[in-house]
């Protein structure tokens, strides 16, 4: 029962990936959309037929074998890459670009549209990142993620690196003047307590900026932009300042 509970949880997540709704699906089966609901509500995982599943997945583009595989893959994601996986990243900035297009859900079509790569060389990328096991390449050049919803890169690892010796300045080259620009500093002094509250605060941003990224899937990729979320808090005073500090010991 636990295994068609997660082929259910699979085919939503795919519904939601793919933009479509339980409506489309009633469409193809020729179903009520309140029959489609019913049906895929994991209480009645009991009722779902083998059938069923078949005509959901045939729905999905995938064949039952590639839905139970990704059903079983939900579990086996990876939350990091290694060093050495983002050495190899780094060390290719035509392979970065292809993972991090990957990461956001494009298509080897939708790569090759909006940059300047053949066919060959961006099935040369995939079958790279396939390697490095960041994704797995399906028949006709799908692209199944292998990472979590949470995936993150390495602290001080070398993507991180990469981004503050080449992207971080790119990013703040900015006046942040316009409405779809924010840019926002703030300096004070916090307890301990309140430098942990702030802390959870940032988190809960990030989690939700997750969030709007998942539930931005469903849109078509020309719909979609790529937005930078900068995230910084550490105990700190300018370097200048520090300079004017009176030394341990010295008198007045």
């Amino acid at each position: 029962m636990n295994e068609i509970r997660q082929i259910m949880r699979t085919i939503k997540s795919q519904l939601k990936l793919q933009g479509k709704t339980y409506r489309d699906v009633a469409e193809a089966l020729a179903l009520s959309e309140a029959s489609v609901k019913r049906i895929l509500r994991e209480e009645n995982a009991a009722n779902l037929s083998l059938e069923r599943i078949l005509q959901i997945a045939h729905f999905l583009g995938l064949t039952l074998m590639e839905l139970t595989q990704e059903a079983n893959h939900q579990g086996n994601r990876l939350p990091t890459l290694n060093q050495n996986q983002e050495k190899e990243l780094v060390a290719d900035k035509r392979l970065l670009l292809v993972a991090v297009c990957a990461i956001n859900h494009w298509s080897m079509d939708e790569i090759m549209q909006v940059y300047r790569y053949t066919e060959p060389e961006c099935l040369h990328y995939l079958l790279k990142l396939d390697k490095l096991g960041l994704i797995t390449l399906l028949p006709g050049n799908r692209i199944r993620l292998n990472i979590t919803r949470d995936f993150e890169w390495l602290p001080a690892g070398p993507i991180r690196q990469y981004f503050q010796q080449s992207g971080l300045h790119d990013f703040l080259d900015s006046h942040f003047h316009d409405d779809e620009q924010t840019l926002s500093f703030s300096h004070g002094m916090l307890t301990e307590a309140a430098i942990s509250k702030l802390h959870s605060e940032l988190r809960q941003l990030k989690r939700k900026f997750a969030d709007l990224h998942q539930e931005s899937l469903a849109a078509p990729l020309k719909k979609r932009r790529g937005v930078g979320l900068l995230l910084a808090s550490r105990e700190w005073e300018p370097a200048e300042f520090t300079g004017f500090r009176r030394l341990p010991g010295k008198a007045k």
